[in-house]
């Protein structure tokens, strides 16, 4: 089994795991023939590559081709890598998580969307399959989440007759997430790796609005923008019977 790292854009390939650097969580070093520049952002390293593979641009998308590639000509990835060893480049790069996902709380602190997710996700499991992240600018991160309806059904000890929506305001279902909820946000420590509040999605992200990729991933800036009401929800001053906190 191999690791590569890269996009559609970057043909698709553009960092591969190499003899010594394949060790877990590694995605490897830069290609040969692939230039990488790593710029600080954030506090993180944002990656962004050049190389015959990488695209020249999008076609008759001029303003996109624009915004995607730097002032040397190296696309803009939007992830961000860390090196397994500064001292020995050779050891190779972790991902570190989408840069253009992350923000900022209103209080300044940043929020890193990749590593909240799936910290989130591995503490919830089996109920829960994505988080949308939300606060920009907001005083809390809060967050929409995709559950796994078959897990919650078997919680709640309904049949196939009852609706996903049925089925996630089940007690059993909202005791379990608000458990969840408060043991992760107790071992989470500041404000950029907790959750004020969430919302069980009962309407799953959409292909067709473009809040899935065409490999399956969520868009998260598609989510928060065509789920609107639903992130307003949130922070309402008065919590919906949906709110979960």
């Amino acid at each position: 089994m191999l690791t590569s790292f890269g996009s559609t854009e970057t043909g698709p390939s553009a960092i591969s795991v190499t003899e010594r650097a394949r060790d877990p969580g590694v995605v490897g070093i830069p290609n040969p023939g692939v230039e990488l520049k790593l710029i600080p952002n954030a506090g993180k390293l944002e990656a962004r590559v050049k190389s015959p593979s990488v695209t020249p641009g999008y076609w008759r998308q001029p303003e996109l081709t624009e915004a995607a590639f730097d002032e040397e000509g190296f696309y803009r990835i939007g992830d961000a890598l860390r090196f397994v060893d500064e001292s020995d480049p050779e050891r190779g790069f972790i991902f570190d998580g989408r840069v253009a996902e992350d923000f900022k709380l209103a209080t300044g602190t940043w929020v890193s969307v990749g590593p909240l997710r799936a910290k989130f996700v591995a503490h919830c499991a089996p109920y829960v399959t994505d988080v949308v992240v939300a606060g920009h600018d907001r005083d809390d991160a809060a967050a929409l989440v995709v559950p796994n309806i078959p897990a919650c059904r078997e919680l709640a000890g309904l049949d196939g007759a009852a609706g996903d929506a049925d089925v996630l305001s089940h007690p059993n279902v909202r005791m379990r997430f608000a458990d969840l909820l408060k043991a992760f946000n107790k071992a989470a420590g500041g404000s950029s790796g907790r959750f004020a509040r969430i919302i069980l999605m009962d309407d799953p992200p959409s292909l067709d609005t473009g809040e899935l990729t065409d490999k399956g991933s969520i868009n998260q800036r598609a989510v928060l923008m065509h789920r609107a009401d639903l992130v307003e929800e949130l922070y309402a001053e008065m919590p919906s019977s949906r709110t979960i906190s």
